[in-house]
């Protein structure tokens, strides 16, 4: 039987589609997990900032920052002064009590607010922290002109231990500008990235496509194989049937009939009951012969075929009729074949496990297609007795379903209208 056109168009295809969406999802992915580490990358850098700017100040304290003493002070806006630039646009120095002992606002010196719990455990603890400035807050007041700002702040001591609290007002904007400019750095390293994975997948798709399908031509091979050796073996086994038992019974049927015309009256009706006795033998092994290999398949076609299948079944019981249409005749010898076989199965599984009285087989083209339908009038299917079937190891129909579609075709199976099953089978005309 001819295989079908091993195009691997399809599954590529499939695999591009699933395989573009799989990195459309990933790159969406990828984008936010970018912008999100840009925008921790940008903050960790707006900490830096903080961090070294405590640690100059902090070296330009003295013990009367405490205490407001303007030289103090001096030393400490000097300090302010070499850090306090872009993005930075406000200092304060707090204690732990929530007074500002330094700020470059010079009118917020020496005012008080309460501090929340994050400033005091970097008091406490140290670390630096970050948050968006609330600059509706009285101690906000002066900062409200500069737009969105974040508070940074981080712990410093002065020279007697005393722990104070730096802080430090950054634009949002510098942020986030900041933030941009990452995001714009490494969004294209993965976007770059992700295109030459699926370059990369491309070939290693082809590769896996190419070795299914080899797979698929082998399993294919191997299970024709296996039908032909069983054709061949069902064709010796029909031939010695037929050129053995039913010709030696055929003749001793003739010698019989010819003997009781030279005998008396009560043996001759002994002798004609035995001839039709070893004729009706002979019948019994003819049909036996088509059940196990057609031999007429190739020599007078599928109709004579399928008519000695259902003369045979309907010998066995069920009431068969047959219709083939004139136009699905004539077809190549692989079509033949398997549509007999297909009818040879859907009578067997109507006489074994159906019950049925009537069985009717039809065979019609549509377009470039036959159809096989075999309908019976039984009990009807049942799919999970059909699933236990296969599972018990009769896997006739499973047999032809792989047969079928390895032609380009499908089987069918479904319960009719009235109750019995229909089997259906569509191939190729070829």
């Amino acid at each position: 039987m001819r295989q079908r056109s091993d195009s691997l168009l399809r599954p590529l295809l499939a695999f591009g589609a699933l395989g573009s969406i799989a990195l459309i999802v990933v790159a969406v992915a990828g984008v936010v997990v970018v912008r999100r580490q840009a925008a921790e990358q940008a903050l960790a850098e707006a900490r830096r900032l903080t961090r070294v700017s405590a640690s100059f100040v902090e070296r330009s304290l003295t013990e009367g920052v405490m205490t407001g003493d303007a030289r103090s002070l001096a030393t400490i806006a000097d300090a302010v002064l070499a850090v306090n630039a872009d993005p930075v646009v406000r200092v304060k120095l707090w204690t732990r009590d929530g007074r500002v002992v330094y700020s470059d606002e010079l009118r917020l010196i020496d005012t008080r607010a309460e501090l929340d719990d994050g400033a005091l455990d970097v008091i406490d603890d140290g670390g630096v922290a970050s948050e968006l400035s609330d600059l509706s807050g009285p101690e906000n007041r002066f900062e409200a002109s500069f737009g969105e700002l974040f508070e940074i702040y981080t712990r410093i001591r002065t020279p007697d231990g005393t722990s104070l609290l730096f802080e430090t007002y950054q634009r949002a904007s510098a942020i986030e500008t900041r933030q941009g400019e990452l995001q714009t750095r490494f969004a294209p390293v993965l976007l770059i990235t992700l295109l030459a994975l699926a370059i990369l997948m491309v070939p290693i798709a082809w590769m896996l496509a190419s070795r299914v399908r080899a797979s698929q031509r082998e399993r294919e091979r191997l299970l024709q194989g296996a039908v032909e050796a069983a054709d061949l073996e069902r064709r010796r086994i029909a031939g010695d049937l037929h050129d053995g038992p039913v010709q030696e019974l055929a003749g001793l049927s003739m010698r019989l009939s010819a003997a009781a015309g030279g005998v008396s009256d009560g043996a001759a009706e002994i002798l004609r009951d035995a001839a039709s006795g070893v004729r009706a033998s002979v019948r019994t092994l003819r049909s036996a012969i088509v059940g196990v290999y057609p031999p007429n398949l190739r020599t007078v076609g599928l109709r004579a075929a399928l008519s000695d299948l259902a003369a045979a079944t309907e010998q066995r019981g069920p009431a068969t009729t047959l219709d083939v249409d004139p136009a699905a005749e004539g077809l190549h010898e692989d079509v033949d074949a398997l549509i007999f076989r297909a009818a040879q199965e859907a009578l067997r599984n109507a006489e074994e496990h159906a019950n049925a009285t009537r069985v009717d087989i039809s065979v019609r083209t549509a377009g470039d297609r036959v159809v096989l339908t075999v309908a019976d009038d039984g009990v009807g299917i049942d799919p999970g007795r059909l699933a236990r079937a296969r599972e018990e190891g009769h896997v006739g129909l499973s047999i032809l379903t792989d047969l079928a579609r390895s032609a380009g075709g499908d089987v069918r199976v479904a319960r009719s209208e009235d109750g019995g099953t229909v089997v259906s089978m569509e191939v190729p005309r070829r």
